[in-house]
């Protein structure tokens, strides 16, 4: 549990082929079902301050209470998802952590010093998100993620569906 975010909520991997990943957790981890959606779209993206367009495929699953995220950009639009794959690395890119007060923990995490990295909103202003530039380790990038909006009733029904699993439609396809 971290002292200034909570606990940790999600892993997130940054892959070049979600296809394959997504089959690597189902069958090699046993981990499923997963949430796919393959164009998301943002309302809103900034990469250090700037306007980025970027284009990104999402795959969630749960394993117990930890949420497993993969992505894979589909464009090189700046981010700090092309950032990690052009450092050459793969694999686990952030820890993220809920909340339903985004604006306060947002604003706690730069008032001792985080800077973000790139940020934007999924679904509105209660969808907003933000990755803070902490890559000296790789694979220790935080993210804060508001889920008081629709994200979080998506993300409780993704737990609930993995919670009763039994290895049947391993991909489903969100749209």
């Amino acid at each position: 549990m971290s002292r200034i975010f909570g606990n940790v909520c999600q892993n997130g991997y940054v892959v070049r082929d979600i296809e394959a990943a997504m089959k690597h957790w189902v069958e090699v981890m046993g981990v499923g079902p997963w949430f796919y959606i393959e164009d998301v779209k943002t309302d809103w993206f900034k990469h250090r301050g700037a306007v980025s367009d970027v284009r990104m495929s999402i795959a969630l699953a749960n394993s117990g209470d930890l949420q497993i995220e993969l992505i894979q950009q589909r464009n090189d639009a700046p981010s700090l998802y092309k950032e990690f794959l052009d450092a050459g690395h793969e694999g686990l890119q952030h820890m993220s952590y809920w909340t339903r007060d985004y604006q306060t923990l947002y604003d706690r995490a730069l008032s001792l010093g985080y800077v973000v990295g790139h940020e934007g909103a999924i679904g509105g202003e209660r969808g907003r998100f933000a990755y803070f530039d902490t890559q000296a380790h790789p694979g220790t990038i935080i993210e804060i993620s508001d889920i008081s909006g629709s994200k979080g009733a998506m993300f409780a029904h993704i737990r609930k569906a993995a919670a009763n699993w039994d290895g049947s439609d391993a991909i489903r396809v969100v749209r």
